[in-house]
């Protein structure tokens, strides 16, 4: 059995700021695809309101609205993606889910046996918040959400690809000699109190959140590594040759056998 790992991708990853980017896709559904060969993978993506925004524009502030448009949204979403991974062999699945899900151990129960019939037939699970009839949402564009994934599935490790290169040990649009925190093991309660200041248009989170997605791991003697989307090879180092040259790594590298091989 491969180790298995979460990859969540944001908004900001996957489109321009009107629409999704193609080319951001393909470089993604590329790295994933090297991946595969080490590793069991599911991926965790925002871009439905992003997506349905394009046929539709309307004010997404508003709780309605945001849920009709990630209703247009998501099945383009899913073709984009469905299109994309054709060139590379690899079919996909969708998984929508929401917090309630995670709240039944029964629900919980069945997504995770779906998800390991899926991996077993190597069909890649891309999974998703179900906006249009939640409810109570995950605070965070999908961050807490990839951290329930990688912990109720059974994840070594969550990666969460952002617009940023790491964790700080300042605010790094305030202070030009902030530096990036290469390990965190422990995230003070004032780390978690701050404002939500999502950069991205149509994300809803910020560092806050993915803030919270580590330590809700971390309590749980599971890791996460926040690293930037647009520098795809810093990932593709830690996991293939197990070299960290960027990035914040919440908790400890688990042990990967592909990693081991490599050394």
């Amino acid at each position: 059995m491969k180790p298995r790992i979460v990859l969540k991708v944001g908004s900001s990853n996957i489109s321009n700021g009107e629409m999704i980017d193609e080319n951001k896709l393909e470089a993604i559904a590329k790295l994933i695809c090297e991946l595969r060969t080490h590793y069991d993978i599911l991926l965790v993506s925002s871009g439905a309101v992003a997506s349905g925004y394009t046929r539709l524009k309307i004010d997404k502030s508003l709780l309605s609205n945001k849920q009709a448009l990630a209703s247009i949204g998501q099945p383009l979403l899913m073709q984009t993606y469905r299109t994309t991974f054709q060139h590379y062999g690899i079919e996909v699945a969708q998984i929508l889910v929401t917090k309630n899900n995670f709240d039944s151990r029964t629900q919980t129960k069945c997504a995770k046996d779906c998800i390991d019939t899926l991996l077993a037939h190597q069909i890649l699970p891309i999974i998703n918040e179900n906006d249009s009839t939640a409810l109570t949402e995950f605070v965070g564009d999908n961050d807490r959400l990839s951290a329930y994934v990688a912990h109720y599935f059974d994840a070594q490790l969550l990666v969460i690809l952002s617009d940023i290169d790491g964790y700080f040990d300042k605010n790094p649009t305030l202070d030009s000699h902030a530096k990036i925190l290469p390990r965190v093991t422990h995230i003070q309660p004032q780390e978690l109190e701050a404002p939500h200041t999502p950069n991205a248009k149509f994300a809803t989170g910020g560092i806050v959140t993915k803030l919270m997605a580590a330590h809700f791991l971390l309590e749980r003697q599971k890791s996460m590594f926040l690293t930037n989307g647009n520098k795809l090879d810093v990932l593709r180092a830690l996991l293939i040759e197990g070299k960290q040259t960027s990035g914040t790594l919440f908790g400890t590298l688990p042990t990967l056998p592909c990693i081991i091989d490599s050394k």
